[in-house]
């Protein structure tokens, strides 16, 4: 039902009022819990957990390690909401939490160095770059705005926040992309991608 939804929807974007926004689903974390518990309600929707399960829903290429790249991603550092964090700044997250974790400095972090790490009483530390959003669009989407304002009852007309005409706005230019990319490939040459002093009268 939502898939049908979200399709007829990016199929109709349109410039719609904002609707009342409802109650969200996620665990309801105190405001002094650590990164970890409030990361793991906010982008997971999870409360109980271990330091081996956060490993590996963390370690996206499944090969039992955490590397630099992972971290970040971790943190959110991938995701288009830090795209204006410097590089110097990357930088320096990646050293910090590599020097935590990263107890014989080969550069990666196995889940018995984690677990070490966690067991000894220690937590990821807060780097300031917020919850850690690192799910594709359409991951965040349904996690950050579709589970706290729609259910299976929700219809087309009811997609009025801003939130869905923005998702449903990039679903149209993709399938515009995907569109135009399927007609240049219909034509044996693309005129567009001749330089001017070749083509015809050029």
């Amino acid at each position: 039902m939502r898939r049908a939804i979200l399709v007829a929807a990016g199929l109709c974007c349109r410039a719609l009022g904002h609707g009342d926004h409802g109650g969200s689903q996620k665990p309801m974390v105190d405001d002094k819990a650590d990164w970890m518990t409030k990361h793991m309600a906010e982008e997971h929707h999870i409360s109980d957990f271990d330091a081996s399960s956060f490993f590996a829903l963390h370690d996206f290429d499944s090969d039992g390690f955490w590397e630099p790249e992972e971290i970040l991603r971790t943190y959110g550092l991938m995701d288009e909401s830090n795209k204006d964090v410097p590089q110097s700044r990357r930088d320096d997250i990646q050293r910090a939490l590599m020097a935590l974790l990263d107890s014989n400095r080969d550069n990666a972090v196995t889940r018995d160095e984690f677990m070490a790490f966690i067991a000894s009483g220690k937590s990821l530390p807060d780097m300031q770059t917020g919850p850690g959003h690192h799910g594709d669009d359409e991951y965040e989407y349904e996690i950050h705005h579709w589970e706290k304002y729609h259910d299976e009852n929700t219809k087309l007309e009811d997609l009025t926040h801003p939130e869905d005409i923005e998702h449903f706005k990039k679903h149209e230019q993709m399938e515009e992309q995907e569109a135009r990319l399927e007609e240049l490939n219909k034509k044996t040459i693309v005129e567009e991608n001749i330089p001017n002093k070749f083509r015809r009268g050029g």
